[in-house]
């Protein structure tokens, strides 16, 4: 399939918040505009600045229901119940009892109107396809005069857990312009970003494609986040042109195993990340979490601080996205700390190209270095194991491609200690010590003496 996606602004991994892993798909107006303002307040200095409403802001909760929605029931005449709110082009629109703001036809514009006030970015989830309340009510397609939504829908490609829609026959006519009016229309409400679910797990190349098309014909620059995981590392060249965002997992939860399987994804998809494409494990489930759903009791995640730690530092270290799943008003300062940590942000957003420099049951390393210099480097050490670790590493290779005629200091900082070591001439080893399921994230700067 060939393609080439435009430059995107957006040359760096996103930073932002998402709704599902506090709210699941119950999230409402104040509870966006309450972490929007929590963002802008502490966080945006430090580049955060997406806030995504996740998952079923069409269904219609009844106030304080937890978790997923019930299905859509089909009755003896083939509608639905519940119906969900709908234009007469068959797109979804956001409930209105979650988004008073909404009514009136208004969208999610008030909303996102809001949140660019503050100075961020908003962001929508979507599900693929087209609803099977559009195809039962053979809604028009825009721009498309005598074309209905069944004749562009594939009925026999569902979503396995979620019954509201079914898949586009990307071959029929109007199956694109469906997507592009989807697209004009979020665009009009002032969305930034989509994250489109159900689609990379199976793979839908035709319809990546298509949102990928829609997106650059609609008139705004929208990130395109694809979910869920695990894409086919097959497809790694093409999702990696057509995609911003793409996941390299199914839901990232607050346990140990799930962070351990994070790393052989890591190391997988790396190479194939480059400015405005990124691999994405998952949101980092950080803070208050399932207030209403979706897994679990109410609780602040479960990984141990070390866990934690490890946790932002492999995805700051290989450049992941980093959205925030915990409700951030709730935010705990060990919480925060985490997240505003200047240099791990560095590491993320800044001009560095990780690499894999060792990897074992029980120890991992990756490096990072400024592509823009050379002189400057992260290094990050992870203990995969219960107990803790000791190790000396020589620190030859960080200069072996500079001057053989220069002499070089090495000024290294212990990033979440917040310690500056002294800097020595010929600088040669770094000693680390890692706690069980720990890291250490070192950056390291030369400079150069006569």
């Amino acid at each position: 399939m060939s393609y080439v996606l435009p430059v995107h602004a957006q040359h760096t991994p996103p930073m932002g918040w998402n709704s599902y892993d506090c709210f699941g798909a119950t999230v409402t107006e104040n509870e966006v505009k309450e972490n929007a303002r929590w963002m802008a307040d502490s966080l945006s200095r430090y580049g955060w600045q997406y806030v995504v409403v996740d998952f079923c802001w069409f269904y219609p909760h009844p106030p304080g229901s937890k978790a997923s929605p019930p299905p859509q029931f089909r009755l003896d005449d083939g509608s639905y119940v519940p119906w969900l709110p709908m234009d007469e082009w068959g797109r979804l629109l956001p409930d209105t009892r979650k988004f008073p703001s909404a009514a009136g036809g208004q969208g999610f514009k008030p909303l996102a109107d809001y949140v660019h006030s503050l100075g961020l970015k908003f962001g929508i989830h979507v599900m693929r396809g087209i609803p099977r309340q559009a195809v039962w009510a053979k809604t028009p397609v825009k721009g498309m005069p005598g074309i209905t939504a069944d004749q562009i829908a594939n009925v026999h490609d569902t979503c396995g857990w979620l019954n509201t829609m079914f898949g586009l026959d990307m071959s029929k006519p109007g199956a694109q312009a469906y997507l592009n009016s989807l697209l004009t229309l979020y665009a009009s409400w002032g969305v930034d970003f989509i994250k489109i679910d159900d689609i990379t797990q199976p793979y839908h190349a035709a319809e990546i494609l298509g949102y990928r098309r829609a997106i650059d014909s609609c008139g705004r620059d929208i990130i395109l986040s694809l979910s869920p995981g695990e894409t086919p590392l097959s497809h790694a060249k093409e999702v990696s042109r057509l995609a911003n965002m793409w996941r390299l997992s199914g839901d990232l939860w607050d346990n140990w195993h799930q962070l351990r399987h994070a790393f052989d994804l890591a190391a997988a998809w790396v190479p194939y990340a480059r400015p405005g494409h990124w691999p994405d494990i998952d949101m980092l489930p950080v803070g208050h979490l399932s207030l209403r759903g979706p897994v679990g009791p109410p609780r602040y995640a479960q990984l141990s601080h070390d866990e934690l730690q490890t946790m932002i530092t492999l995805w700051c270290i290989t450049r992941m996205p980093l959205m925030i799943g915990g409700n951030l008003p709730d935010n705990r300062p060990q919480d925060t700390r985490l997240e505003t940590n200047p240099e791990a942000i560095e590491a993320n957003q800044g001009p560095y190209q990780p690499v894999l420099r060792w990897q074992t049951d029980s120890l991992i390393i990756w490096q990072s270095a400024d592509t823009l210099t050379g002189k400057q480097f992260f290094l990050a050490f992870f203990n995969l194991k219960e107990h803790p670790m000791h190790m000396t590493y020589r620190l030859d290779t960080l200069v072996s491609g500079n001057s053989k005629n220069k002499r070089h200091c090495m000024l290294v900082k212990d990033v979440w200690k917040g310690k500056i070591l002294p800097a020595t001439a010929k600088q040669q080893e770094l000693n680390v010590q890692l706690p069980p399921h720990g890291c250490a994230l070192f950056k390291l700067s030369l400079c150069d003496h006569s």
